[in-house]
């Protein structure tokens, strides 16, 4: 029995360009190298397999059929070291069936996602992705273990091991029905307080610090509603009176679709940072890089 340990690689690639020239002369041009060298070889690779391999006739160098039942795995294996050891050389979106795991909030998928999903229909049409709640995993841990490629948002409880790249700082608005009482270019932190609001509770989030300073600067905001996300904002205020405390970028996505209009917060707070991180493990991945290129060219503001 043949111990791996004693094979050269590069007598399978010889064995693979005979089986393919049937000629010891078209082998060596085909590979770059003399045609003693491709002899050589082949004088070695009949000694490791105790077998002549191919043999002399007018129509060539024809293989045993020792060496056409090696042929097919011979040839898979190869074909599988060459793909693993160029996977970090290139991605090629066009012909990719690549599928991204994107960490975000609600928020994220209102915001970017459709914007996202028209872009890839054009570049990488066999692309997927799906997305996971950055509160709902570990995100450090995931995108370490390659099972979160990136994740999007103002995330202050990912640590080191990680890279982040800004897109853009967010503000908060106060957002509500067309028509409403408070449609107005400005409103006090009064009017603010007195008006029935919709609280979305976002823990561990840039969202949930805004509320949290709103709550201390606005002891008597009459929170008349309460939920855990925001995909239903557009459908309740629409149809109330209610206001709810949002950040401009989704404010501005909901108006249209909705109905809505927004005004400037009457209570003032720090701008929320809304960066992408990725794990720097795949720092140099070609597709992590490629995606997280999509990500920075379309939604970075300067």
């Amino acid at each position: 029995m043949m111990e791996l340990k004693n094979m050269d690689l590069n007598l399978m690639v010889v064995f693979r360009q005979l089986l393919t020239d049937r000629s010891v002369t078209l082998a060596a041009d085909n590979l770059g190298v003399s045609q003693p060298a491709v002899s050589n070889a082949l004088a070695r690779l009949r000694k490791n397999f105790d077998n002549v391999l191919f043999v002399r006739t007018p129509q060539g160098m024809v293989p045993t059929p020792f060496a056409t039942r090696l042929a097919g795995p011979v040839t898979e294996a190869l074909d599988l070291i060459h793909n693993a050891v160029n996977h970090n050389s290139k991605f090629d979106p066009a012909t990719s069936t690549h599928r991204f795991k994107v960490g975000m909030t609600d928020i994220g998928e209102i915001c970017f996602l459709p914007e996202l999903m028209e872009k890839l229909l054009g570049l990488a049409p066999g692309v997927s992705i799906s997305t996971v709640r950055n509160t709902a995993v570990n995100l450090n841990d995931e995108m370490s273990m390659g099972k979160v490629d990136m994740a999007i948002g103002y995330l202050p409880d990912i640590k080191g091991g990680a890279f982040q790249s800004r897109l853009f700082t967010q503000n908060y608005v106060c957002l509500f029905r067309q028509g409403h009482i408070l449609d107005k270019p400005k409103i006090t932190i009064a009017e603010f307080s007195e008006a029935d609001h919709v609280s979305v509770v976002s823990l561990g989030t840039g969202h949930d610090q805004i509320d949290t300073h709103i709550d201390r600067s606005c002891q008597r905001r009459r929170i008349r509603l309460t939920v855990p996300h925001f995909v239903a904002l557009g459908y309740i205020l629409s149809t109330t009176n209610m206001i709810a405390t949002v950040p401009e970028y989704l404010a501005q996505r909901m108006m249209e679709p909705f109905g809505l209009k927004y005004t400037a917060h009457p209570v003032s707070h720090p701008e929320i940072p809304i960066n992408i991180f990725w794990h720097e493990k795949y720092n140099q991945d070609p597709a992590n890089k490629w995606l997280r290129g999509i990500f920075i060219e379309m939604f970075r503001m300067s």
